[in-house]
C-alpha cells in the first residue's frame, strides 16, 4: 500500500466535501469515530457492518459520552423509522477508490444501506490497503462481488456528502442522504 493512494484518496475525497481521517488501529478509529460524534454533539448512532474488534472498542466509548448506540441485527419492520432518529450512522466500507475520493459499501441487507444513507452525518471506516487506484481497477471487485453474493446485492459508492443542485447551479449538501461524511482509513489492519 503505498502512502501516495491513500494521499490521492484523501485529497479527492476533500474535493467534494468529504473528511478523511488516518489512524493506526482499531481502538484509535473508534476514538476518532467518538470524537466526532461528540464534537458535533450527537447522541443517536447506528453501526452496521464494521469488525468486531472495531464494534468491541467502539461501545464503550459512545456510551461513555452518553451516546445511545443500535447496532445489528436490526428489526427490519422498524428500522426505517429507527433510522429516521438516529443522527450519525457508521458502516464498514469494502474498499475505496483513490481516482474519485469514493468509499464502496457492499450491502446485502437493508441495515447496512440504510445506517450509511439516512443519517445526516456518516462516517465509514476501511483499511489503507483496500484503497484501489482508480474506478477501472475497482471492476474485477464488483464482478466478483456480484458473483459471490445473492441477486438482492447493492453497492454503493460514497464519495463526500449527498449534494444536489437547482436550476440556479445552486449546490446544497445534504438534501438527499447524510450532509457530513467521514472517512476513516485505518493503517494496521482491521479484523
Amino acid at each position: 500500500m503505498s502512502d501516495s493512494l491513500v494521499d490521492s484518496f484523501i485529497a479527492n475525497l476533500e474535493a467534494v466535501a468529504g473528511k478523511a481521517h488516518v489512524v493506526d488501529g482499531p481502538e484509535a478509529a473508534a476514538g476518532t469515530i467518538a470524537q466526532i460524534i461528540a464534537e458535533a454533539n450527537l447522541t443517536r448512532a447506528a453501526i452496521a457492518h464494521v469488525p468486531p474488534v472495531l464494534a468491541d472498542a467502539l461501545r464503550p466509548l459512545l456510551l461513555e459520552k452518553g451516546v445511545q448506540l443500535k447496532e445489528e441485527p436490526f428489526a427490519a419492520d422498524s428500522l426505517p423509522l429507527f433510522l429516521d432518529d438516529v443522527q450519525v450512522g457508521i458502516t464498514g466500507i469494502d474498499f475505496a477508490i483513490a481516482q474519485t475520493g469514493t468509499m464502496v459499501e457492499v450491502a446485502t441487507n437493508d441495515a447496512t444501506r440504510l445506517v450509511s444513507s439516512m443519517p445526516r452525518t456518516y462516517i465509514g471506516v476501511f483499511h489503507a490497503t483496500e484503497i484501489v487506484p482508480t474506478l477501472l481497477e475497482s471492476a474485477p471487485r464488483l464482478r466478483a462481488v456480484f458473483r459471490q453474493h445473492a441477486p438482492n446485492v447493492m453497492v454503493s459508492f460514497i464519495s463526500g456528502p449527498s449534494r444536489t443542485g437547482d436550476i440556479e447551479m445552486i449546490l446544497t449538501l445534504g438534501v438527499h442522504g447524510p450532509e457530513n461524511a467521514h472517512a476513516i482509513i485505518v493503517q494496521e489492519k482491521v479484523s
